[in-house]
């Protein structure tokens, strides 16, 4: 009887595999060992990069024509959004942005979980500008992922803006001051609404002790 060759060992190459499923498994293994604060940081970019293996809206959210990126550095009050589920039960929210000498965005966002006297929260991820109107930028809570971040509104003072996604899965709407008048904020809900976002999903921030969580 004749011997046969002994089997071959046939390994998948990195490539060989859907981009989805390389994600998933290359996060899975970056998250051992880590605290689960480490773990809810970097949860959104994560579901940000799977969700591209779902179909895109078809109509994409216009940008503004030009951001001032010295302008739109400093301190913002996040005054309502459709929160990621790191963001649920936020209250103090604020983000922060300094232009770093290589062009990245340093970020800081905190917020109190739970009430104003709650834990205090702090994400610091990355961003990057992605065209030449300084509107379109990807943030980076961990290597090598990043999430979509559209600056869809500002207004010429750079006192208020809005952050939106292409899957009008999460907005933002914020404010250099924790507390907008009714006009102002009603304003900011219609620019909203016209990006084609789902308002019933749209949050209040309570960044003040008195303030409500009515729309």
């Amino acid at each position: 009887m004749t011997r046969g060759r002994p089997p071959v060992k046939v390994e998948v190459g990195l490539f060989d595999r859907p981009m989805c499923h390389l994600a998933a498994e290359s996060y899975s293994l970056r998250l051992k060992g880590y605290r689960m604060q480490f773990f809810l940081r970097a949860m959104l970019p994560l579901l940000s990069l799977l969700s591209a293996c779902a179909s895109m809206p078809a109509e994409r959210i216009p940008t503004v024509p030009q951001v001032e990126l010295p302008r739109f550095m400093g301190p913002w009050y996040v005054i309502a959004s459709i929160p990621t589920f790191v963001e649920k039960d936020a209250f103090a929210a604020i983000e922060s942005y300094a232009l770093n000498p290589d062009g990245t965005i340093a970020t800081t966002f905190t917020f109190h979980k739970g009430s104003l006297a709650g834990p205090l929260k702090t994400m610091r991820p990355r961003g990057f500008v992605h065209d030449n109107n300084n509107a379109t930028w990807a943030m980076q809570f961990v290597w090598p992922l990043k999430a979509e971040y559209l600056i869809a509104y500002v207004d010429p003072e750079y006192s208020e803006t809005i952050i939106a996604r292409n899957r009008r899965d999460y907005v933002w709407i914020m404010a250099r001051t924790p507390q907008l008048s009714s006009e102002h904020y009603q304003h900011l809900v219609d620019v909203v609404a016209t990006l084609g976002y789902d308002l019933s999903k749209l949050k209040r921030v309570i960044q003040f002790a008195g303030a409500t969580a009515s729309p």
